[in-house]
């Protein structure tokens, strides 16, 4: 099922809307009872209003085109589920659930070539525990790096050359901000195993990083 009264613009290289401070505002009685009469104008608010950033996220995990019907399919979601909401959680985070899932479901579907080791990714250790290449200080501390435009588009293409299951779950809970146990819930993983396999992501993120961050001597 289509609808094609909503379109969503391609994302840009910035950062997603910055729409925090008003999420609770989405969760006021009387929209909620809006959307639950059906009223088209509530709706299209809604959609104005999260769907750039339920966008930027679904790109995160799947491509542009893909995407867009992914949005959408969770927008159509919430026409048809509104009645089950509780009012528990932020109705923005509800709706980023539905993103999340609706994206991961298109990466199953994939027909997908057998996922290629991430141990040629990961640093090298000698038998006494020391790396065997030590890398050296990085230029600046990793939330001043990652501020310039340069650079995160240089994280966002070191992740796309993640093997995919370390991708997921990079994005899941460190740019998605999703707990450990709700991440392992959605990639059917034991929170253990959902740890360790975040920490071997970011060991290969770190490594693919290093060489454009560590610091020339003078």
């Amino acid at each position: 099922m289509r609808d094609s009264s909503h379109s969503f613009a391609p994302v840009s290289e910035e950062k997603s809307p910055d729409t925090a401070g008003n999420d609770e505002a989405w969760n006021r009685p009387e929209f909620i009872g809006q959307l639950r009469r059906g009223d088209q104008g509530a709706y299209a608010e809604l959609v104005t209003g999260l769907g750039p950033r339920m966008m930027v996220t679904a790109c995160r995990l799947v491509s542009e085109e893909e995407a867009r019907d992914v949005v959408q399919e969770a927008f159509i979601g919430v026409v048809k589920s509104i009645d089950r909401f509780e009012g528990r959680a932020l109705l923005s985070t509800w709706i980023h659930r539905m993103v999340v899932n609706a994206a991961l479901t298109v990466l199953r579907r994939r027909k997908r070539k057998p996922e290629s080791s991430i141990d040629d990714l990961l640093p090298r250790f000698l038998e006494d525990g020391h790396r065997a290449d030590p890398e050296g200080p990085w230029r600046s501390s990793e939330p001043d790096s990652y501020e310039t435009v340069a650079t995160r588009r240089l994280v966002r293409e070191s992740i796309e050359r993640l093997p995919a299951s370390y991708r997921e779950i990079l994005i899941l809970r460190d740019l998605e901000g999703i707990d450990t146990q709700e991440t392992a819930d959605l990639l059917g993983l034991s929170p253990a195993n959902a740890k360790v396999r975040l920490h071997r992501a970011r060991q290969a993120l770190r490594e693919a990083l290093a060489p454009h961050m560590v610091e020339v001597a003078a």
